[in-house]
């Protein structure tokens, strides 16, 4: 998200509360607008077929099919995310503008046929007693999922951040209205409809693309040059992915906690729904995270390496860094408060909420649960990020390890101890990688000027 915070700080120097009101808005929208746009749009689709599609255990099937096409898709692409970005970036700096496209349709050919491949043996692996039509529509809907990730994080690092929110609107809105002109056909209607609208939205990617970075050269592969993506950064991206998802995997896969709902595609109904509406908690302090971290951190940060660049006073450099300090400091304490006032929201009108939609309030424990973790994962967030700006990559890959083997080990722990324990093992996995986090940081602040210096 490096320089979204020439825009906030736009707004910040209006000094009222109305640009105040402004930049907490725009930081929102743009951290959490395409991944609400998404989850808005997929339970729109089903809230609008009740009556339409029969049996409606069909507008079942098609959420949960989309949900496997995202979980699929965000761990494959996972791979590649964060590393070609990075190297996208590096080629920028160097003033190789033309390289960007080239670099670009190569990156989208070989997830395209890498997905494809993998796709395709999972159409016949894993769906062989499914109709034509469904397979053939997951197929298609995994593929271009695949391609939307890695170029959404792509124009994030370029910056893109407005067109994004609108081109997920636009892609959305097709979803919708083509699953409802289709929804007469059933399950395979409603894909339909959503394979049409992602395919429109990664049209609109692609074609942003084209036209902000213009080359004579159609396609490269020098991201694939050895030494050209950092392996660090690969991984990371994997494992983050892998770690937000294995504790509900686990719980679609233990027999106590989930139901066959399409094929060999199993959900939880008891875990999926309170982890959906905990995550819708998030927005404000994602708002928060990047108003704070992007623009007083960055502000200090540029502040720190411009003085060890041209020369200037330790003194200086030391007072930088103790303000590098101070505002992360800063962030992840509003970042903790604004999540800790989500969670007592929660707590007061869950019960309230759980009634408008319907739910039992057995799910209120579990709600609470989540949102907690939910919170927690905002917290976490930012901890990579400031790691990510200081170039810590390996402290990055071992958070996201440290969190990947907490979660399954504490959700196989919460899966045996039965139904009061469910959401914990979530929970606990993350408040173990933030502590571990903040202790990296303040040691890795500590040291800082001595390995800005020693490793030059």
């Amino acid at each position: 998200m490096a320089g979204i915070g020439f825009e906030l700080r736009k707004l910040l120097q209006k000094q009222s509360y109305f640009g105040l009101l402004q930049a907490y808005a725009y930081a929102g929208i743009i951290s959490s607008g395409p991944w609400v746009l998404s989850i808005v749009g997929i339970l729109f689709v089903g809230f609008l077929s009740l009556g339409v599609v029969f049996p409606h255990a069909l507008i079942v099937q098609f959420q949960v099919s989309v949900t496997y096409l995202i979980l699929s898709s965000l761990i494959l692409t996972g791979f590649i995310q964060l590393g070609f970005t990075r190297f996208i970036a590096d080629g920028l700096f160097k003033k190789q503008d033309e390289q960007v496209l080239p670099n670009f349709n190569g990156m989208l050919l070989i997830v395209t046929g890498i997905s494809g491949t993998f796709g395709t043996l999972a159409m016949f692996l894993f769906l062989p007693g499914m109709s034509v039509p469904y397979r053939l529509l997951m197929l298609s809907g995994f593929v271009i999922l695949c391609a939307i990730w890695v170029t959404t994080i792509f124009l994030s690092g370029m910056k893109q951040y407005k067109e994004i929110v609108v081109l997920f609107a636009a892609g959305y809105t097709v979803t919708v209205l083509g699953a409802l002109l289709m929804r007469k056909l059933g399950m395979e209607g409603l894909l339909l409809g959503f394979v049409i609208g992602h395919f429109v939205l990664l049209t609109g990617m692609v074609a942003l693309t084209l036209r902000t970075f213009p080359s004579e050269e159609f396609v490269a592969f020098d991201f694939l040059r050895p030494g050209a993506m950092y392996p660090s950064l690969i991984w990371a991206g994997f494992l983050y992915n892998l770690g937000v998802w294995a504790d509900k995997l686990m719980f679609w896969f233990y027999p106590d906690t989930s139901q066959l709902i399409i094929g060999p595609l199993r959900a939880s109904l008891i875990y999926d729904l309170p982890i959906f509406l905990a995550y819708l908690a998030i927005i404000p302090g994602m708002a928060v995270f990047l108003v704070r971290i992007e623009t007083d951190f960055v502000e200090y940060y540029q502040k720190f390496y411009d003085a060890v660049r041209e020369g200037g006073s330790l003194e200086h450099i030391e007072n930088m860094r103790d303000n590098m300090l101070f505002t992360i400091r800063q962030g992840l304490s509003e970042i903790v408060k604004i999540q800790a006032i989500a969670v007592l929201v929660v707590f007061v009108l869950g019960g309230t909420l759980l009634g408008w939609l319907g739910i039992s309030r057995l799910y209120l424990p579990l709600l609470y649960v989540d949102v907690v973790a939910a919170g927690l994962q905002v917290v976490l967030l930012g901890i990579l990020n400031v790691f990510f700006y200081l170039d810590k990559r390996p402290v990055v890959v071992f958070l996201c390890l440290l969190f990947l083997g907490a979660n399954i080990a504490f959700t196989s722990l919460s899966l045996h101890l039965g139904a009061p324990y469910y959401g914990y093992g979530f929970a606990i996995s993350l408040l173990i990688t933030v502590l571990a986090g903040m202790q990296l940081l303040s040691r890795k602040l500590d040291l800082l000027e001595y390995e800005t210096f020693m490793l030059q």
